[in-house]
């Protein structure tokens, strides 16, 4: 806690030094470091295939007559909700055009080449790689408390290294770069969230977009989110995540309907087969001749905030997610949420895409011609990346239906961001309780307010890149954590299922005549 208050006090009094200090220190990291978030977040998804395949995936995630607690929609529900939310509806629109422009894979943009290389990077940056991560810390957590009976926490993952001592200054400090990580990511995403409910109010009511505006839109949410939280799990949280699966159909109904429906499916199914084609020279490529830019702020930024965001993802899965086999552990959290995610993309990103490409303009004759670009989609992502959205769902109707999707989409997003703030703070409560799956009321208001507070800062201190940079650098520390974590899992695996030594048969010879 005061690691946090530190900030807060920081980034408050000195809100420029605060901005200057984090683009130092990501630059720092960027520079040196880039190649090892891209090998690690391959190695992760690579060990998860091996395991999901291997005889440990029949090991039940608690005793060998556990079943799960939740079933399988309010599982996927919560799944998706905590692990995507404010980001996907953030980014579904802004990065497929930014990478329609320019990206490193194409020598012209705004062509429908352009298009489907831009489609597959956003597939990329959304798809196996951050539910990998995602998978590795969950597993783990889960399978140390309820199969090893240890407390639900990041230090129980690092027992088979260093034993007892995980309860000495190695597991606070495990525990201490989660909390970190934890509270950086989430304020990441709430203030990306809190940006884009601004821009929905200004879209529809007219409210000013502000930093002052959106300080009090975390306030108010904020406090909505930690009532939910004092709910627990089972009410506040599972009943939200259900809503937002329930909005999100709706939503994705409306673009399937008033969208470019055939593009769109198309695009879905021949997107996926482009995805899992490029896949593997996607997870290794670090761009070694050039050493550009572009993969720092979006790759790396990803792959960062995706593992800054692992703790708090990961226990929450883990505590949503007793009583399953590891393969069904890791095929439900890998493959569901990776093909729900891509189908969101598809219609929110390809409708964009479609709108821009078939555009054109009529000129006083009456003479219609191509105007790729020119819808105003790509004009509103360089104005304000938050205005996507609401462009993309004006130009598909701009009436009553175009309206009440606005709408919905606010909502959703506002939705998204208190899912995320309860069950993060929810995740550091219990951290923080040594693994007490039902923390003291106290701390969850504290920290519910406190991870409200750190979005808050980061908002006043730059605003996209602060959050952007604040991410990368949260996760740094964490990632080793996640590597041991890895080693820790797989020791753990074999010393219960060693492998079983052949059983020789002596050959008995017919007697010689």
């Amino acid at each position: 806690m005061m690691i946090v208050t530190l900030f807060v006090l920081g980034g408050a009094l000195y809100p420029d030094a605060a901005a200057s200090l984090f683009d130092t220190v990501s630059g720092g990291i960027l520079s040196h470091f880039k190649w090892y978030y891209i090998a690690i977040v391959a190695l992760m998804l690579v060990f998860c295939v091996v395991l999901a395949c291997s005889r440990f995936g029949r090991l039940r995630l608690g005793s060998d007559d556990a079943r799960p607690e939740y079933g399988l929609f309010s599982w996927f529900a919560m799944l998706f909700s905590a692990g995507m939310g404010i980001g996907l509806v953030f980014w579904s629109i802004a990065e497929p055009i930014y990478h329609f422009q320019s990206n490193p894979f194409i020598a012209e943009g705004m062509t429908p080449e352009a298009a489907e290389v831009a489609m597959r990077i956003t597939f990329f940056h959304w798809g196996l790689h951050p539910w990998a991560i995602y998978v590795v810390v969950g597993l783990s957590l889960a399978y140390f408390s309820y199969r090893q009976n240890l407390p639900l926490t990041i230090r129980s993952a690092l027992y088979p290294l260093i034993g007892r001592r995980i309860y000495g200054w190695m597991g606070h400090a495990a525990d201490t770069l989660a909390v970190f990580g934890t509270v950086f990511g989430v304020a990441t995403s709430l203030g990306l969230g809190v940006s884009q409910i601004n821009t929905g109010l200004n879209h529809l009511f007219g409210m000013e977009v502000s930093t002052g505006n959106q300080l009090v839109l975390i306030l108010v949410i904020s406090a909505i989110a930690t009532a939910s939280v004092l709910s627990g799990i089972g009410r506040g949280v599972k009943w939200l995540s259900e809503i937002n699966i329930w909005l999100t159909v709706a939503i994705l109904l409306f673009l399937l309907v008033y969208g470019p429906t055939r593009y769109l499916l198309q695009s879905y199914v021949q997107g996926v087969g482009d995805y899992l084609a490029h896949v593997v020279p996607m997870s290794t490529w670090t761009d070694a001749s050039k050493d550009g830019q572009w993969q720092s702020w979006w790759t790396v930024f990803y792959w960062a905030w995706w593992m800054s965001w692992s703790p708090f993802v990961g226990m929450f899965i883990a505590r949503i997610s007793k009583g399953r086999t590891i393969r069904e552990f890791i095929c439900g959290v890998l493959l569901v949420p990776t093909l729900l995610g891509m189908l969101w993309l598809t219609l929110f990103g390809g409708s964009a895409l479609y709108i821009e490409l078939t555009h054109t303009i009529t000129n006083a004759a009456g003479e219609a011609s191509a105007a790729i670009g020119q819808a105003g989609i790509v004009a509103a992502v360089t104005d304000n990346v938050t205005s996507a959205l609401y462009a993309t769902l004006t130009l598909l109707d701009d009436g009553a239906m175009g309206y009440a999707a606005s709408v919905l989409a606010t909502v959703l997003v506002a939705l998204y961001f208190i899912t995320s703030a309860d069950s993060g703070t929810l995740v550091v409560t219990t951290i923080l309780s040594m693994g007490n799956e039902h923390p003291p009321r106290s701390q969850r208001v504290l920290w519910g307010m406190a991870v409200a507070a750190v979005a808050a800062i980061l908002m006043m201190a730059g605003g996209l890149k602060a959050l952007q940079t604040a991410a990368i650098i949260a996760a740094f520390p964490f990632s080793a954590v996640i590597m041991v974590m890895m080693w820790g899992l797989f020791r753990a695996l074999h010393q219960e299922m060693p492998v079983e030594e052949p059983v020789t048969v002596p050959v008995k010879l017919p007697p010689s005549s």
